[in-house]
């Protein structure tokens, strides 16, 4: 048996070929492909390491050829991997994703100069191979250049125009609130896990705003369709989708259980091109109804453009970008809250005390309420922090070369910024690692904004739909304390409340509560 024992960086690989018996030609060409393998392995290898070492990229964990740091990253520990680089490389390191190098960003005032001060040369989008599967680069979220102007900017423009998170708005967000209430008075204390609900509830808002109607919750198709958003975000957030959209070079060609996720998604992108056949065949160009009308008008004016981007492609697209962004997101983030208020009984005690003063019971909350209830307003906002539901933020690109503390970053380069490491930053917040609403409260009692909240990310590339995601969320956790006393037979700890960070998106744990009629 001989021995070969190859060097990268500081890690050395042992490989151990072992005699083979050439009584044939084909056992002669077998080991004469194995030496050439080899061979080639060192050279590659070589070449790699020459290449590597001339960049001025930052610094980071020493790749392997075409794997990249793939071995260096710990399984179902995504983002503590990221955050052991932080603290070994600095706030600014290089990961290859295979062959392919990413930049990642840590903490606040390095995310900040990149997002917010550098907004254009860091405002492209990266690839998120599992969706890209699903829509390629059309629609908004993984788009980039003209394509991204044009059906951001119109997006922007016609949500503003059907009041989204705006007070015009307000009434059918109360309403789905309202349901979601005379829901739980009907369980009459009985336990319930309240992730279909929400599911429900905040899937009919999106589909008001992009369908002009809602559907019952026990309605067969809407069951079907929120069955496949459930299931993309579980296979996106398991182990197999996390990898594939760090390793896509790679994992596009190991089965497993990220290649499900084209199938599953087929369900709902066949119902979101029939409902737009179906706006299609009713459309009234001088009374748009919702989001899909405004878009088949702008395709029917722009017919003439060969520069136009207004095509069914990129609606479809669109629809599934703002469905799975406004659903599964502000549900984990309402579940958490929910969790935290039962850990936290002080916390409850105080939301409800703030209610009844300034909302009484005999009224519906108003978005308008919040400017005078500093302290809910600090739970939300510490809520967001803390849970830190989107750790790396969607990946982004630069557009341009660019210099970037000290580093030359060549166009089209991938970058990570961590929002783990800004909201659990120990400049920006006393704490980081417990919950604690005065991170938003001043001295007096008052609410007390920090930019280094970033849940919805920042610059060019900030989450489309915050404002009605705020609007949600306080309206829904105020309505549900204004109704109800929260209760759980389980005895929750610290370490259930807390995020657990195994995937692209922080989900809290699976519990049951009780909703005790106030």
């Amino acid at each position: 048996m001989a021995s070969i024992l190859l060097h990268s960086g500081n890690s050395v690989y042992h490989f151990s070929i072992h005699r083979i018996n050439k009584s044939s030609d084909m056992e002669a060409v077998g080991f004469g492909t194995l030496i050439v393998g080899l061979i080639s392995f060192i050279f590659i290898n070589f070449l790699w390491n020459v290449k590597y070492r001339r960049r001025n990229f930052p610094p980071g964990p020493t790749p392997l050829p075409l794997i990249g740091n793939l071995l260096q990253i710990e399984r179902g520990q995504l983002v503590n991997s990221f955050m052991k680089f932080s603290k070994q490389y600095g706030s600014v390191y290089t990961l290859y994703f295979g062959p392919k190098p990413v930049i990642c960003l840590s903490g606040y005032e390095t995310v900040k100069e990149a997002l917010v001060d550098k907004a254009e040369e860091f405002g492209g989008r990266g690839r998120l191979a599992t969706i890209e599967k699903v829509v390629q680069t059309y629609g908004i979220s993984l788009s980039n250049g003209e394509r991204w102007r044009q059906i951001r900017n119109f997006t922007f423009r016609n949500l503003r125009e059907l009041g989204f998170g705006k007070k015009s708005f307000e009434a059918n967000v109360q309403e789905e609130a309202k349901n979601v209430v005379e829901e739980l008075q009907q369980l009459k204390g009985k336990p319930l896990d309240v992730t279909r609900l929400f599911m429900d509830a905040f899937s009919n808002i999106i589909f008001s705003i992009i369908l002009g109607s809602r559907y019952e919750y026990k309605d067969e198709m809407f069951v079907e369709v929120l069955g496949v958003v459930e299931e993309t975000f579980i296979i996106t957030n398991s182990t197999w989708g996390q990898l594939h959209t760090i390793f896509p070079e790679i994992m596009d060609y190991i089965p497993g259980p990220h290649q499900k996720i084209t199938s599953v998604s087929e369900k709902l992108m066949s119902f979101i091109r029939e409902r737009v056949r179906v706006s299609q065949e009713t459309l009234e160009p001088a009374s748009p109804r919702h989001y899909i009308d405004s878009f088949l008008i702008k395709m029917e004016k722009e017919q003439s453009n060969p520069d136009s981007e207004f095509n069914e492609r990129n609606l479809v697209a669109a629809i599934h970008n703002i469905f799975l962004g406004g659903t599964e997101t502000v549900t984990s983030t309402l579940r958490h809250t929910l969790l935290i208020i039962l850990y936290y009984h002080e916390v409850q005690e105080k939301l409800h005390t703030e209610i009844d003063r300034v909302i009484g019971r005999d009224r519906i909350p108003s978005i308008n309420d919040r400017q005078n209830m500093p302290y809910t307003d600090a739970v939300l906002h510490e809520i967001h922090r803390f849970c830190d539901l989107i750790p790396f933020s969607v990946p982004h690109m630069v557009t341009k070369d660019v210099e970037f503390r000290g580093y030359f970053i060549p166009k089209g380069t991938e970058v990570y910024p961590l929002l783990c490491t800004v909201h659990r930053d120990p400049t920006q917040f006393s704490t980081p690692d417990k919950f604690d609403p005065n991170h938003f409260l001043d001295e007096n009692g008052k609410f007390k904004k920090n930019d280094a909240m970033m849940a919805f990310s920042a610059g060019k590339r900030i989450c489309p739909g915050e404002s009605l995601a705020r609007m949600e969320f306080f309206l829904f956790l105020t309505t549900i304390l204004q109704n109800f006393k929260l209760t759980s037979q389980t005895p929750f700890t610290e370490d259930d409340i807390a995020p657990k960070m195994t995937g692209f998106i922080n989900v809290p744990i699976h519990y049951e509560l009780s909703f005790i009629p106030r």
